[in-house]
C-alpha cells in the first residue's frame, strides 16, 4: 500500500533539532502557493514540530518584539502577543508560550507586496506593483516614500518588480529589482540577468547585471542578498562595486534570516511548466522546496529540511528569538505531530 502523505509533509537533517534546540528560537515561514505561515521550532533535540495557519497568499513577514505582521494578497496583517493569552494557554494545554492575536488590518489592495519590516517611522512595505517603497498609513491603502530614480510616475504596472528591502539603523537602505525598466513589466524581458542593488539613500544603483536578486539583508557591515535564478548566496562591502558568491544552494533561493552565527535560506523548487521559472539557470537543478542553514563562519551549509509535499515554494523566512511554541489566535491550525517530521540521514548538496 502506498504510504500517503500529509499536508506539509518533511524530513530534515538529524542535527537541526539540536541546533534550534542549543540557539533557542522559531523560524517562520511564509508560503503564499500553500497559503500558509508556518512556524517550526524544537520539541527536544531530536525533534521538530511545525504549526501551519492559513493566511491568504502571504508573502513578507516581520517580527519585532511581541509583535508580527504578515503580508497578504490585499491585505498587511497585525498581530500582537498575548501574555494573558498565551500564559493561560500554556498552564492549561501546555502549548504555546506566545500567542498571537489579530491587532489590525491594513487595506493595502491587490499591489503584490513583497518584503515588509518594522522601522522607526513604522511598518514599511514594498509595494512591487506601483514600483516603490511605502509606509502602512491608517487612512491610505499604502503612503508611497520613495520611489526608483528611472520611475517616473506612480502607476500599477510592476515596472521594475521591485521585491527586498534591507533596513541600516531602522530606515531603508537597500532594495533589490529584477530590472531597471520604467515601462509595464518591462524587467521581464531581461529578468534571468538584469536584477539590480540600489542604495535608497544616495538613489544610486551600485550592482547591475545580477540573476533576480531577493532578500537583501545587512549583518556585521557586510550586505548579504539572494540570487534566486542561479541558486546563491552574495556578500557584498560595497566599497567595491563588486559582490562574491559564498554558497551555492539547490534550490530558488529566496528568503533569509541570520540568528547568532547562523543564516537561515529558503528555497523553492520551481515549476518547470511557469514560463517565468522555466529558462532560469536553476530550473535544472531546483531541488527541493524548504531551508538550508549556513554556519557564518565556515560559509558551510550545516543542516537542512525539506518539503516532500504540500510546499513547493517559499517566499520569506524570520526568527521569533527565545520562543519554542508559538500560535496564532483565530487562525485554523494544522499541527505536524513530532513523528511525522522524520530526520533524514542522505543530504549529498551538505558541504563535505
Amino acid at each position: 500500500m502506498k504510504h500517503q502523505l500529509s499536508p506539509l509533509s518533511c524530513v530534515y537533517s538529524p542535527n537541526l533539532p539540536e541546533l534550534l534546540n542549543y540557539i533557542g528560537c522559531t523560524l517562520i515561514i511564509s508560503t503564499y502557493q500553500a497559503g500558509k505561515i508556518i512556524f517550526i521550532s524544537a520539541i527536544d533535540t531530536h525533534n521538530l514540530i511545525q504549526l501551519s495557519f492559513g493566511f491568504h497568499r502571504p508573502m513578507g513577514v516581520a517580527a519585532t518584539g511581541d509583535l508580527l505582521a504578515v503580508a497578504t494578497r490585499d491585505t498587511v496583517e497585525v498581530l500582537a502577543d498575548s501574555p494573558e493569552l498565551s500564559s493561560a494557554d500554556f498552564k492549561r494545554f501546555g502549548m504555546h508560550d506566545r500567542l498571537y492575536v489579530p491587532q489590525k488590518t491594513y487595506f493595502s489592495g491587490e499591489v503584490n507586496m513583497h518584503d515588509i519590516a518594522w522601522g522607526d517611522d513604522g511598518l514599511w512595505g514594498v509595494n512591487t506593483l506601483f514600483s516603490c517603497l511605502v509606509l502602512a498609513n491608517e487612512t491610505l491603502s499604502f503612503e508611497p516614500k520613495w520611489f526608483p530614480s528611472f520611475i517616473t510616475e506612480s502607476v500599477s504596472e510592476d515596472r521594475c518588480h521591485i521585491n527586498g528591502l534591507a533596513l541600516e539603523a531602522g530606515r531603508p537602505r537597500y532594495v533589490t529589482a529584477l530590472g531597471e525598466s520604467n515601462v509595464e513589466k518591462g524587467w521581464r524581458s531581461y529578468k534571468v540577468s538584469g536584477g539590480i542593488l540600489i542604495d535608497v539613500e544616495s538613489d544610486e544603483i551600485v550592482l547591475r547585471n545580477l540573476p533576480m536578486p531577493h532578500s537583501p539583508r545587512i549583518y556585521d557591515d557586510a550586505l548579504y542578498f539572494l540570487l534566486s535564478s542561479t541558486g546563491e548566496l552574495a556578500r557584498t562591502t560595497l566599497d567595491t562595486g563588486s559582490f562574491e558568491v559564498i554558497a551555492q544552494l539547490p534550490g530558488f533561493a529566496r528568503g533569509m534570516a541570520r540568528y547568532q552565527n547562523y543564516l537561515f535560506v529558503g528555497l523553492s523548487r520551481l515549476r518547470k511548466s511557469s514560463p517565468t521559472f522555466a529558462d532560469l539557470p536553476i530550473a535544472q537543478r531546483s531541488l527541493f522546496s524548504g531551508f538550508v542553514v549556513l554556519d557564518l563562519q565556515s560559509e558551510r551549509v550545516v543542516a537542512t529540511f525539506k518539503y516532500e509535499h504540500g510546499c513547493e515554494e517559499i517566499y520569506d523566512i524570520q526568527i521569533i528569538p527565545a520562543v519554542y511554541r508559538p500560535g496564532i489566535l483565530e487562525k485554523e491550525k494544522e499541527m505536524e505531530h513530532p513523528n511525522r517530521l522524520e530526520a533524514c540521514q542522505e543530504y549529498p548538496f551538505l558541504n563535505a
